[in-house]
């Protein structure tokens, strides 16, 4: 049995490939034509297919993968491990919906705080009745970046670097210690804030930019790049 879960974030596009339940894969898409859509289709002659899109795509793609397989687009009224008894669950981004349900199918019947890294950071807490309550929205690494470029008249736009001082010694590693220890401050804080109000809370996060902050964080974590497409996967096994 083989499932396909597509992930269209507004940063890149990814399929997680699993195979009788377990990640082989995961494809990177150059856009969301139907042709690469086609092109997995092709290669792997899914069963089953689930897409998580936080972008506008093209809409055929959903009718292309209705034809092939037993397609599900995740939704606020997808059947869920979880539930969302949140003000308007409508407004909830499929890729916290996603991260959620892996955190929640990996340590049931206990608190999670599930950190997404991606064009935002979401902070995303379930309780342990898989109650998904909300939490924090934040700018990502990148956003950060490219706010301090795009709103000043002198500092440039740089990327993310591993290795950079405590003190900025020129403008761009004043730049990479302030982006990247600054956000790794800010998410020690709020897990030791979570810690405090639960006990027992398992803390887990992905996203491609895990890399850049996982030596500067204290708190103990699961990290997990794959998080999102297990959470499709748990998803598309319900629906």
């Amino acid at each position: 049995m083989t499932t396909l879960c597509f992930d269209f974030g507004n940063t890149r596009l990814k399929c997680g490939v699993f195979i009788d339940g377990s990640l082989n894969t995961v494809e990177v898409l150059a856009d969301d034509s139907i042709q690469s859509v086609q092109t997995l289709l092709d290669k792997y002659k899914p069963n089953k297919a689930i897409l998580s899109s936080v972008i506008n795509h093209d809409t055929a793609i959903e009718e292309l993968l209705a034809g092939f397989t037993h397609f599900h687009k995740l939704n606020h009224t997808s059947k869920l491990p979880i539930t969302t008894p949140v003000g308007k669950p409508e407004t909830i981004g499929a890729d916290r919906l996603a991260i959620c349900a892996a955190s929640v199918t990996m340590f049931p019947n206990q608190h999670t705080l599930s950190i997404g890294l991606g064009t935002c950071t979401t902070y995303n807490f379930t309780n342990k009745y898989h109650e998904f309550l909300g939490g924090s929205i934040s700018p990502g690494l990148i956003m950060r970046f490219r706010a301090m470029h795009e709103q000043t008249a002198l500092l440039p736009l740089v990327k993310a670097q591993h290795n950079f001082p405590l003190v900025g010694y020129d403008t761009n590693t004043n730049l990479q210690s302030g982006v990247i220890l600054g956000m790794s401050k800010e998410i020690d804080g709020i897990i030791e804030a979570y810690q405090e109000k639960y006990a027992d809370l398992k803390v887990l996060m992905t996203g491609g930019d895990m890399p850049f902050f996982l030596p500067h964080l204290r708190n103990e974590l699961i990290a997990d790049p794959d998080l999102l497409f297990k959470g499709l996967y748990a998803i598309s096994e319900c629906n």
